[in-house]
């Protein structure tokens, strides 16, 4: 039976204005799934939340004015794919909006491919809306079949916890710090899980209270749907209703959070679609009144005379005006995924991937694509990149100046001025003759780009530094090595060895175990002392 049936037509009166109001929302239920992911068959579950916890929808009309306008910013800079509805840049230019984007736990860490969603939460933070950054503790229970040609690996439950919080931290640490950046005015970055409202609703209260407003047809029409369709493995049941998740994400947001923008990648097109189309659905009209009235009949609340008559002359409520937008996908200017490198992807986090090899992978970028990178990574002014641009073009620019600027602006984006340092530390001490004075933790981050060899220390302390280079394979003769010692090609640490007669001492081992020996330009290897 539809809800609207079960409600008295009172409650159904009252429970209009009272939407209109903020006072309750629909759908105060989520998901119920236990921890081992299995949904619970028990009848309708409505989550229990406090006042403090309810923001209403129209919260965010009531936000400082915008400090520029962000849509237009985007625009200009290349991050703008679609847009559900052209009003969004004159609302974002007049008002703040809480702005939320979504990411999957498939993986401990985040990539360079998921750094434009991050980048475009920032610049809605920067001018004066509020980021909501989204972890799919329930959505990754299921998997995105949106840009996937096969089904998505189940990971276990403790994967996907301990997913959910690598992720959940690097979200918050790179946009707390992109918010001070801006000058500390920025609003504060809001991470959620969306496991907390899916997690207690039952799977037939779900089917009843939203799969009954979803359409067969419209979902099957998306083009991430359609393609697995059309494959020969097909599309599960599981992930088909993907999007009816993800869309359920939206309304909730907007509901309890006050959220009025969803954000995505070109390839979440559909999914955020589905989201809005659900807002219209059940927050507007006859539907958002009758599941309130419904909310409120179990939840006990009495009706009163002067609401009664307040919902009787109001009519239906409307749905907030909420919308979507899509950027393009990071790929260079041959097609292919800039997020990914010959040893796989390119990590945001730390434990992951150091620093100096996420600087090493920008530094990388050609000339063809860094002016774009510059654009869309960077955070810096426009006029900027166009003089870097500009000075490209001249006879005496000096090459990797420009990839040198996107590999430093971005490094410090993801990993703190702190990260940047350590990143420019390990790039100098790879340059023979550098100044810079080496420690661990520098020649572990270089370890990656440089060979590394392990000999007992017996065979070093106290030995001809031209024996240990032998020793270490570097070089194949004694006579050749002392050939380049006398031609200043001879590094140990980074100081040119200027003696053929020189031995190793225990103060010549970083930390009483690692030394860089450089025979030549390019020919360096890590030593570590067993």
């Amino acid at each position: 039976m539809a809800l609207a049936q079960r409600a008295p037509s009172a409650l159904r009166q009252q429970a209009s204005r009272l939407a209109a109001r903020g006072a309750r929302r629909p759908f105060s239920g989520a998901l119920r799934t236990p921890r081992n992911g299995a949904f619970s068959s028990a009848g309708p579950v409505v989550a229990a939340s406090t006042a403090t916890e309810r923001a209403p929808a129209s919260a965010a009309t009531a936000a400082p004015a915008p400090t520029a306008n962000v849509v237009a910013v985007l625009r200009e800079r290349g991050l703008i794919q679609e847009v559900t509805s052209d009003e969004l840049e004159a609302v974002a230019a007049r008002t703040g909006l809480s702005v939320y984007c979504g990411f999957d736990p498939t993986a401990d860490s985040l990539h360079l491919g998921n750094l434009l969603g991050i980048i475009v939460l920032s610049w809605f933070q920067r001018c004066g809306h509020t980021p909501v950054a989204l972890v799919g503790g329930a959505t990754g229970r299921v998997g995105d079949p949106s840009g996937r040609s096969s089904e998505r690996p189940v990971l276990s439950e403790a994967a996907i916890e301990r997913n959910v919080a690598g992720i959940r931290g690097l979200l918050t640490s790179i946009l707390e710090r992109g918010g001070e950046a801006a000058g500390g005015g920025a609003p504060r970055v809001k991470v959620l899980n969306n496991l907390d409202w899916f997690g207690p609703m039952s799977f037939l209260s779900f089917l009843r209270d939203v799969g009954k407003f979803a359409r067969v047809g419209t979902m099957m029409a998306k083009d991430s749907v359609r393609t697995r369709m059309e494959s020969e493995q097909g599309i599960s049941f599981t992930e088909f209703t993907y999007q009816l998740l993800q869309g359920y994400d939206f309304v909730h947001l907007c509901r309890d959070h006050g959220v009025r923008v969803q954000i995505g990648g070109s390839d979440q097109w559909g999914n955020i679609t589905a989201g809005t189309d659900l807002i219209r659905r059940l927050l507007g009209g006859g539907a958002a009144a009758s599941v309130s009235s419904y909310d409120s009949a179990q939840s006990g609340q009495s009706v009163d005379g002067d609401a009664q008559s307040e919902a009787s002359s109001s009519g239906q409520s409307e749905a907030p005006a909420c919308y979507g937008l899509t950027f393009p996908l990071l790929v260079d200017s041959e097609g292919r995924k800039f997020g990914k490198s010959t040893g796989g992807a390119v990590w945001l986090s730390a434990d992951k991937l150091s620093p100096y090899k996420f600087y090493q992978h920008l530094f990388g970028v050609t000339d063809a694509d860094v002016v774009r990178m510059l654009r869309m990574l960077t955070f810096l002014p426009l006029d900027e990149i166009a003089a870097i641009e500009a000075a490209m073009a001249r006879p005496d620019y000096v090459p990797n100046t420009a990839q040198r600027r996107l590999a430093e602006a971005v490094t410090e984006f993801v990993h703190g001025k702190e990260g940047l340092a350590q990143a420019l530390k390990a790039t100098e001490a790879l340059r023979p003759g550098a100044a810079t004075e080496l420690d661990a933790a520098t020649l572990e981050a270089i370890a990656g780009d440089a060979p590394s060899a392990a000999l007992p220390r017996e065979k070093v302390e106290g030995q001809l530094l031209v024996d240990v280079i032998v020793a270490s394979g570097m070089l194949p003769s004694k006579g050749e090595v002392r050939r380049m010692v006398k031609n200043g090609g001879v590094y140990l640490n980074n100081s040119k060895v200027t003696d053929d007669k020189r031995a190793m001492a225990a103060g010549d081992l970083i930390e009483g175990r690692l030394a860089l020996l450089a025979c030549g330009k390019k020919n360096k290897l890590l030593l570590r002392v067993e």
